[in-house]
């Protein structure tokens, strides 16, 4: 069954905008946690000259399958199964990442899996761009987003907003320079990185 996102909608087009920006000199991106899909198809079909690779758990594949047959272009592969605490990444040789809405969700213990497989799944001078809500020194972007905070977290204490400081300091560590920090609606961030080593 194919699953819909409401946010999804919302957000592709200050997203794009975004990606337009700093995929100029890529041509080979994963995207992390596709979801439903939506993100991939619509990025896809307004960013010709990339090949996108969709991917999610397992348990997501057959929707965000679906919709790429059914909305897909040539240039949307089919969903890579891809669990970021499985290392090694079965996926590699990518010079762009795109990931959503993902960081607060999964457990914090897995981000810093998550930079290590970028750092082995990403060639030198690729670019990384993480979509999502942030806090900075401690304090968060919006009310909602301190309310939203407390909601993830009384469901799962290991999910949350996460600080920026925290997250770029681990990127920097698996060899990720900040090149950009965008400010996008709905209290969220655009965050993108360089691979340098």
């Amino acid at each position: 069954m194919i699953g819909y996102s409401e946010s999804c909608e919302r957000n592709k087009d200050p997203i794009l905008k975004v990606l337009l920006d700093v995929f100029t000199v890529c041509s080979n991106i994963l995207e992390i946690g596709s979801g439903t899909g939506q993100h991939a198809v619509y990025f896809g079909l307004n960013l010709p000259h990339l090949i996108w690779q969709p991917s999610d758990l397992k348990e997501n594949l057959e929707g965000i399958r679906e919709r790429i047959q059914i909305e897909g272009t040539e240039n949307v592969k089919p969903p890579a199964e891809l669990d970021v605490s499985d290392l090694p990444w079965k996926v590699c040789a990518v010079d762009g990442v795109f990931t959503a809405n993902t960081l607060h969700i999964m457990p914090e213990e897995n981000i810093p899996k998550l930079f290590s497989g970028l750092n082995v799944a990403m060639l030198p001078g690729g670019v990384l761009c993480l979509y999502g809500p942030f806090r900075y020194g401690g304090n968060y972007t919006s009310i909602s987003n301190e309310h939203f905070d407390e909601i993830l977290r009384e469901k799962d204490p290991r999910s949350g907003i996460r600080d920026f400081e925290y997250i770029n300091s681990i990127a920097g560590s698996h060899g990720f320079q900040l090149l950009s920090d965008y400010k996008m609606p709905a209290n969220n961030q655009c965050i993108v990185w360089e691979k340098i080593r």
